[in-house]
């Protein structure tokens, strides 16, 4: 017993009252320097595997970098990380973390193992720390049983490193148990499900978590512009095609900051269960978003690097599903956050596959494709600014 105290020591949760909100500290942000790299490897994945195959790998990889983040996130809702034992925590974390975005390059090749083993061991060290941090306690019961559902997605994870040829089918199943784990409550059986109510969340906290998370996929962006700025000659077209690129940053973080997030700030200061707001709007919906902004930035790159060329249908597909994947998710937490959908999304999310149907049988260059993107959005941002036009 006195090994566990010294190990996992219950003073290093948090300590607040009823009306307090968990700051964010310099720990979490040293965290989500690993996640800056872990977003460009992302990125430069899919640029590098521009097939059907290769995006939903992409989208596995993401899911996976995407739950450890979620759950770490959510964990720092309790623990103080500023205490000793909650630095080590997040630091082997966040070792964890590193390690992950090492291997995603070669994650479904020579690189499996590493991927996985860091993948599964950040996921049950979180889970089991946080439950013998919380023992004694209903939320010790909650971790533990959070455990063992990363337990039971973990045999997939192996099990595709073990038999590559069903590799994306059986990390396509572990990913799904995972997501499915909150929506069952993280029922055993014996056990039952743990109540929201039984995990006293603070969504403010997790609120801000996940807006520095949003500018660090929109600062791929930035990387990847910047980037392809520098090791190309300064012409005309290249020039305008970085404008347009820069501008649909803009405009990805007007629609989120302006016209998003500030529905959660008010849920999550009105509302008294924000576990359930937390779930939907920030574990899932956010989680569509911040997905959409990166294949945003892997649009923008596309374009950069052959403004007049004709678009293929991959440069198409990437360009128009992004901006699109970004609106679904934010429609989500319109939904989750205000009970209503922006109704004005959907001019935007049947306007962007017209345009590329159209940008792809009229041959169009990549300046023209992305200009046409950017006008729907500016349309949709200005319809926005014109006040709620949202309906119950």
């Amino acid at each position: 017993m006195a090994i566990l105290n010294w190990l996992v020591p219950t003073r290093a949760l948090r300590k607040l009252s009823d009306e307090q909100s968990p700051r964010v500290t310099n720990m979490e942000l040293f965290f989500d320097l690993v996640y800056v790299f872990t977003i460009i490897q992302l990125s430069h994945y899919l640029l590098e595997h521009q097939t059907i195959t290769g995006v939903i790998e992409s989208i596995t990889l993401f899911a996976a970098i995407w739950w450890a983040w979620n759950y770490t996130a959510w964990s720092t809702n309790w623990i103080n990380p500023d205490h000793g034992a909650g630095r080590l925590f997040m630091v082997a974390l966040m070792a964890c973390a590193l390690t992950m975005a090492i291997a995603m390059p070669y994650a479904f090749t020579e690189r499996a193992w590493m991927f996985v083993g860091a993948y599964v061991t950040m996921a049950l060290l979180r889970a089991f720390y946080m439950a013998a941090l919380f023992r004694g306690e209903r939320m010790g019961q909650n971790y533990a049983q959070l455990g063992a559902w990363s337990c039971f997605s973990a045999l997939f994870w192996v099990a595709g490193v073990l038999v590559p040829e069903q590799r994306l089918l059986l990390w396509g199943i572990a990913v799904l148990v995972e997501y499915a784990a909150p929506f069952v409550g993280f029922w055993l059986p014996g056990a039952g499900a743990t109540p929201m109510d039984t995990w006293p969340l603070k969504g403010l906290h997790l609120l801000e978590r996940n807006q520095q998370v949003f500018i660090i996929a929109l600062g791929e962006s930035i990387l990847l512009l910047g980037g392809t700025l520098v090791a190309q000659t300064l012409s005309m077209p290249t020039v305008f095609a970085a404008g347009i690129g820069f501008a649909l940053i803009v405009v990805l973080w007007w629609l989120y900051f302006l016209h998003t997030t500030e529905h959660g700030e008010h849920a999550f200061t009105s509302a008294s269960d924000h576990t359930k707001l937390a779930r939907a709007g920030l574990a899932y919906a956010h989680g569509i978003m911040v997905c959409g902004a990166i294949a945003v930035a892997v649009a923008i790159e596309l374009i950069l690097a052959h403004p007049l060329d004709a678009v293929h249908l991959e440069t198409v597909l990437i360009a128009v599903l992004g901006p699109c994947i970004f609106l679904v998710g934010s429609a989500a937490f319109h939904r989750t956050m205000a009970d209503r959908y922006p109704y004005i999304y959907l001019f935007a999310m049947l306007a962007l596959p017209a345009w590329g149907y159209l940008a792809l049988n009229w041959h169009v260059t990549g300046l023209v494709l992305g200009g046409g993107v950017l006008g729907i959005l500016l349309v949709l941002v200005a319809l926005a600014a014109r006040g709620p036009a949202e309906k119950n």
